[in-house]
């Protein structure tokens, strides 16, 4: 079994949020190679090539600051009966780095929970309807600009 644990401290004060937004798939099926290679380059990827998704399912980090994105890395490339004048580029995508629990326990927002299964380790949202989570959030700073006043 491994951990993480170096030394007992002094308390050092709150920990610095350094977890960025998430991408969070918005669509059921496959995962594949030509939607990821273009999801890619928004951030750091927790699936790979072929894996189910669903809805909710949290399938990357954004390299950004900012609001979750949904994404569908499900979508497939248009097979077509006319012959391109250049040839089809082969898709290279970066190795995905399985999660330990540690790392899941520590990396999580409160948003969002932990699926634990014999062969995996996922995040996903708390609410999996992306519309619901949108309108949740909206309410939220409502709720917050009421108090304000």
């Amino acid at each position: 079994m491994n951990h993480a644990f170096l030394r007992y401290d002094e308390y050092a004060g709150m920990f610095e949020k350094s977890r960025k937004a998430s991408m969070v798939c918005m669509s059921l099926g496959t995962a594949t190679s030509y939607a990821l290679n273009t999801i890619e380059p928004r951030g750091r990827l927790f699936v790979r090539n072929s894996d189910e998704v669903y809805p909710g399912m949290v399938v990357g980090e954004l390299s950004k600051d900012g609001n979750d994105l949904d994404v569908n890395p499900t979508k497939a490339k248009q097979l077509t009966n006319i012959r391109a004048a250049g040839k089809d580029e082969t898709i290279r995508l970066t190795p995905v780095k399985p999660w330990t629990l540690e790392e899941v326990i520590a990396y999580v927002n409160p948003d969002e929970a932990i699926e634990v299964t014999p062969t995996q380790i996922r995040l996903r949202k708390q609410i999996l309807d992306s519309t619901k989570r949108k309108q949740l959030s909206r309410r939220r700073v409502s709720d917050v600009d009421e108090l304000l006043e």
